[in-house]
């Protein structure tokens, strides 16, 4: 069985969206929900909505961040592949988890999404050219599988067991920020590799984001991005950096980024 664990916290048009769009999904699944205490309307929606698939609903008295709803999610399902998918996201291909769960089918895959990159600096940061994803209408991957450093946690695949192994998602990041690189280097730390599949999605962007009753504030935001940062780069430190890409990808890469100059 496939789980696919959705956190939600208000947002409920991009809720909607994102349900609607996984209508059709040719793999079955059920839908685990996380809901971090809405206000407007969530959990009324999700108790009447008529949906073609299996649902589990959790509601939180509090909003307890994004992170530790993913553990929550995790306990929830009962699948044995775990589907992790940000509220702000809508799926373009019924094939999308079918894709996820064929890549998670190579013995050497743990970690399967839909946005990453190939190299990662010493400091924990992407590096901008080597970012691959799948977005609707501006695809950038080379094949239907793509090797990546990290990847993004707008869409993680990966078994249970792989999940168990590396510890959970880790809470010590805080509320949003770093979970998805340290997920992603824990996984390949178990010797398994992480991946990108094509299959295209539209990404609507900030609906996972908030504290309280607000989103989070500019400055605040960007302060938890660096501090997710550092004690990514201090815990991984013997990893970094990172490249999975082959040397003549490296220097076709490099002609490519030089010509543009």
């Amino acid at each position: 069985m496939i789980s696919v664990v959705v956190p939600v916290y208000n947002q409920l048009p991009l809720t909607r969206a994102c349900l609607d769009s996984l209508r059709g999904t040719s793999e079955p699944f059920e839908l685990c929900v996380i809901d971090n205490a809405s206000t407007d309307g969530t959990e009324a929606f999700l108790a009447r909505a008529t949906l073609p698939f299996p649902r589990r609903y959790q509601r939180n008295a509090a909003n307890v961040g994004l992170i530790r709803a993913l553990n929550q999610g995790a306990a929830l399902a009962q699948g044995d592949v775990l589907c992790f998918l940000h509220n702000d996201t809508e799926m373009r291909d019924v094939r999308w988890l079918s894709r996820l769960a064929a890549a998670l089918e190579d013995p050497g895959v743990g970690l399967a999404g839909l946005y990453g990159a190939r190299r990662v600096r010493r400091d924990g940061r992407y590096v901008g050219r080597t970012i691959v994803h799948a977005l609707e209408g501006a695809t950038n991957l080379r094949g239907e599988v793509v090797e990546v450093a990290a990847v993004d946690g707008v869409c993680l695949a990966l078994r249970r067991r792989t999940l168990a192994a590396a510890g959970g998602f880790d809470q010590g990041y805080g509320f949003f920020h770093g979970y998805d690189r340290e997920l992603s280097f824990a996984v390949r730390e178990q010797g398994l590799r992480c991946v990108v599949v094509d299959a295209p999605f539209v990404h609507r962007g900030g609906g996972t984001r908030t504290a309280g009753d607000a989103p989070i504030r500019a400055p605040a935001d960007l302060e938890q991005r660096r501090a997710a940062l550092a004690r990514f780069a201090a815990r991984w430190r013997h990893r970094l950096p990172s490249d999975v890409r082959g040397t003549r990808e490296r220097l076709a890469d490099w002609l490519v980024a030089r010509a543009r100059r």
